[in-house]
């Protein structure tokens, strides 16, 4: 079981782990208890209701397997994991609020737009691709784009033709957007510093229609790895100091240069730290 993945409800971390062989994931329990309960003692909490299962002669409790999963301090530990069906049935026992927002979180998420291209950005990684590309050109970005969102959008790897706007930002005008990729695809990217000024000046040229940040993000650390031998563990960058980091980084880069050097790795070909990229990636997009 070597895939693993992080997902977020409500900013609360749910581990899980992929079973190859029966083609399913596997969900920590603990954490989902303590995403809808708010429990300062998840794992206590669970063993309770566990114990309850069990005299109630419940017999979700008998499909429960442990399963080593990293925890906070980086170190892996066996955990109470539930395949997604099992998961339906024990959240719908547990007295909470957000059992309903759980659930349709956790049964409909993998079917979106950004759920169906986040398992294609899982295996992008086994796909060969990233190890073909340029780094640092805009076709790179362009490829990384089409094999995410190939089949979701009539764009994916498609510069975007309309100017367009988020959050107040007006990005690089469509007139002027491909001589502007031209200059930041001419851009050195020798040293750190270079390569995150060529990727903010990147994100604010935001070259498609949607999911700029989820590609540019993977297109910046394939510079860093062929460039620096170095990726980004995104997992250690908190998404709303990221978020403020990046409207800053328009007149300065200061305060995201600074985020990036404290999460830099030499762990580049570990499939964990990707896996954990695309995780966090993709949470950072969440609206809250």
């Amino acid at each position: 079981m070597s895939k693993k993945s992080i997902r977020f409800f409500n900013d609360r971390e749910v581990r899980a782990i992929w079973d190859e062989e029966n083609s399913k994931w596997w969900f920590s329990i603990v954490d989902i208890v303590g995403a809808i309960t708010d429990s300062p003692n998840p794992r206590k909490y669970w063993s309770v209701l566990k114990t309850r299962l069990k005299k109630a002669g419940n017999e979700l409790t008998t499909r429960c397997s442990q399963l080593k999963l990293v925890a906070a301090d980086g170190k892996r530990y066996a955990t109470d994991c539930f395949a997604q069906d099992d998961i339906i049935q024990i959240v719908r026992v547990i007295p909470s609020k957000k059992t309903e927002a759980f659930l349709d979180w956790f049964v409909y998420s993998d079917n979106s737009i950004d759920g169906q291209s986040k398992k294609k950005a899982y295996t992008l990684m086994e796909s060969g691709l990233l190890d073909t590309l340029k780094p640092g050109t805009v076709k790179a970005l362009q490829q990384i784009h089409a094999y995410l969102f190939g089949g979701l959008y009539d764009f994916a790897g498609q510069i975007r033709t309309k100017t367009i706007w988020k959050d107040g930002t007006l990005f690089c005008r469509a007139e002027y957007l491909m001589k502007n990729l031209s200059l930041i695809e001419a851009m050195p990217e020798t040293t750190f510093e270079e390569i995150v000024s060529k990727y903010v000046e990147m994100n604010v040229a935001h070259p498609f229609m949607e999911g700029n940040g989820r590609s540019t993000r993977i297109w910046l650390d394939l510079i860093f790895k062929k460039r620096l031998g170095l990726c980004v563990d995104w997992s250690k960058i908190d998404k709303k100091a990221y978020l403020e980091a990046m409207k800053r980084s328009t007149t300065d880069a200061s305060h995201i240069k600074a985020l990036l050097q404290g999460a830099m790795t030499n762990r580049i070909d570990d499939r964990e730290i990707f896996m954990k990229g695309i995780d966090y990636s993709y949470y950072y997009e969440q609206e809250d």
